[in-house]
């Protein structure tokens, strides 16, 4: 059987959204019951995020994102329904009502997961077998520890085809289920299949709450590529999760270190450096970054990015700089001299050494202008122009005056020219940033039927005219549920919706105040699909003036019979009834 509506909405009502949000996102600024902060579901340098603490909903007016603490938790764990329902339960101190039967993809979820599980113990009984041995010679050419390779998990997998196959076949699991799980590949004769992974040592991907998610597996000759990870599953994705996060979120530090590799990962944490992970590959995500910025100290938390040293791991850096700042975390870069990487570093100073780098770091800033001085010639007039101008473009896009300043001297200062002629480029671009932002903003905003299509394909308008009439009513018997028998007295029905969606609502809106219950936007929104909650959130953050409820609904209940009445060839009783309310709005 389904969550009881009642569990649901008493688990609702025991979860305050502002301390929930707060975990996960720090809000800065407060505007009435609205608090801001930078959004943790896209990249932005201006908080457009908000939490309504009177109506307990989200919503980013930069993104679209919205609802309330269930659609919060879905979003930002990327979990079913239920699991959020879970979570959010198990953060109350309440018990979930057992269900009857689950759907069949949380079914298939905990499948794979359990799969993923066997697969992490057969991995490491390989590691400690016969079978084991390239990779246990390997682990100790890297000076790798039992205990740490006890610690993470680690495990191998021998030059085999079946290896996996026929150690998970013998615990009854099909083939079909090592494909599913990212563990195997379908072989060219039907019912066939061989190991995803094959010669490598094995890291277990493990999540947050404890669940191998996936695997990335280590090369142990010169075979390509270095690190294979598993492919997407339906609860592994690569570009949203972290190696070694489980391990790093219980560091004391209030920081992280950003490694590029799951070995220099496993040595720092080795050598007492347990705030390091690795983003599964050298290109960081958007997601990854605001994943990172949840578990860094609120008040001064810092990721400090360690990628290798070579031309590959300088331009990993540059990337992922932009996507980290965007969280607001503060950003350092670890200048390791002439070591490749952080083992190379710890094996040759060791880690007391590591911690003096760490403490003087580079600022983001100062490493991005550095790497502009090192690709130019500034033995030459054309090498300091290209310089300047690059400089000049980076400083434009700060938002601190003192930041453009203090930089934009030392700019001044390498390229041998006056502080004030770089100063004047950089307020230029800058001016003309924000211009473009503001074109871009009124551009759009002149677009109103633009604006009114809602964002998801899945859930677009017909008639956006009457979409709009429709959003109205809606939004009337949100704020005042006693209008809904001036409603239905006038005649009103899903039937009259030109939108399945705010149609759906509707009905779900008359049910729940039929029946004597409330219609708090939080708990109409935890019944919603994620993009049918960000919708409803954006039309319950429109202005809506009642000085009368009942004439507000039959309003809007006549510009939606006008426009049906457009669309349609009415009969005589439709007729009758469209003269009817124009009569009734005129008297009133």
């Amino acid at each position: 059987m389904p969550i009881p509506e009642s569990f649901r909405d008493d688990l609702i009502g025991r979860t305050d959204i502002v301390g929930l949000v707060s975990e996960y996102v720090r809000m800065t600024k407060r505007s009435g019951s609205n608090m801001f902060g930078l959004c943790p579901f896209h990249s932005e340098k201006t908080p457009s995020f908000s939490i309504n603490a009177e109506k307990q909903i989200y919503y980013c007016f930069g993104c679209g994102k919205g609802g309330g603490v269930i659609n919060f938790i879905m979003e930002i764990e990327n979990v079913p329904y239920r699991d959020a329902i879970e979570i959010l339960a198990k953060r109350a101190g309440m018990t979930v009502p057992e269900s009857g039967v689950r759907d069949e993809l949380a079914g298939r979820r905990a499948r794979i997961l359990e799969l993923n599980r066997d697969a992490a113990r057969h991995f490491h009984e390989v590691l400690k077998s016969p079978a084991g041995g390239p990779a246990r010679e390997y682990l100790v050419k890297r000076g790798i520890t039992r205990a740490t390779v006890t610690r993470f998990g680690l495990g191998a997998v021998p030059d085999s085809w079946n290896s996996l196959l026929d150690a998970m076949k013998a615990k009854g699991y099909a083939y079909s289920e090592l494909i599913e799980a990212g563990l195997a590949k379908a072989g060219k004769s039907a019912g066939s299949a061989y190991d995803f992974f094959r010669s490598r040592l094995m890291f277990p991907v493990i999540d947050v709450k404890g669940d191998v998610i996936g695997f990335s597996g280590r090369s142990l000759g010169d075979a390509e590529p270095k690190y294979l990870n598993s492919p997407d599953t339906y609860v592994f994705s690569k570009s949203r999760n972290l190696f070694a996060l489980n391990l790093a979120k219980k560091s004391k530090t209030g920081m992280l270190i950003l490694a590029e590799g799951n070995i220099d990962v496993v040595m720092l944490h080795q050598m007492g450096f347990d705030c390091a992970v690795a983003s599964l590959g050298t290109s960081l995500t958007a997601d990854q970054s605001r994943l990172m910025s949840r578990y860094v100290s609120k008040e001064n938390g810092k990721v400090v990015v360690a990628f290798d040293s070579d031309g590959a791991g300088r331009k990993a850096t540059l990337r992922a700089i932009p996507l980290l700042e965007m969280t607001g975390m503060s950003i350092k870069i670890l200048n390791m001299g002439d070591s490749k990487d952080p083992d190379e570093f710890l094996r040759k100073h060791g880690p007391d050494a590591f911690r003096a780098l760490l403490e003087h770091s580079e600022n983001h800033i100062e490493y991005r202008l550095m790497t502009l001085q090192g690709n130019a010639n500034m033995a030459t007039d054309e090498g300091k122009l290209s310089y300047l101008s690059s400089a000049t473009d980076l400083l434009a896009e700060l938002e601190s005056k003192p930041e453009r300043e203090i930089y934009g001297a030392r700019v001044a200062r390498t390229a041998g020219v006056s502080s004030a002629a770089v100063l004047n480029e950089v307020n230029r671009k800058f001016a003309a940033r924000k211009s473009r932002q503001k074109k871009d903003f009124e551009r759009k905003a002149a677009r109103p039927a633009a604006a009114l299509q809602p964002a998801s394909r899945e859930l677009r308008y017909k008639n956006e005219c009457s979409a709009a009439a429709e959003e109205g009513i809606i939004r009337c018997l949100v704020r005042d549920p006693t209008v809904l028998h001036t409603a239905e007295e006038a005649g009103l029905s899903r039937d009259d919706f030109t939108s399945e969606f705010l149609s759906k609502v509707y009905d779900t809106l008359a049910q729940r105040i039929s029946e004597g219950r409330d219609v708090k936007e939080a708990q109409i929104l935890s019944e919603l699909e994620s993009n049918e909650a960000a919708l409803l959130t954006s039309i319950l953050q429109k202005p809506e003036v009642l000085p009368n409820s009942e004439k507000t609904i039959r309003e809007y209940l006549s510009k939606v019979r006008a426009e049906k009445y457009k669309t349609e060839t009415p009969d005589e009783d439709l007729l009758r009834e469209i003269m009817k309310y124009k009569q009734n709005n005129s008297d009133t």
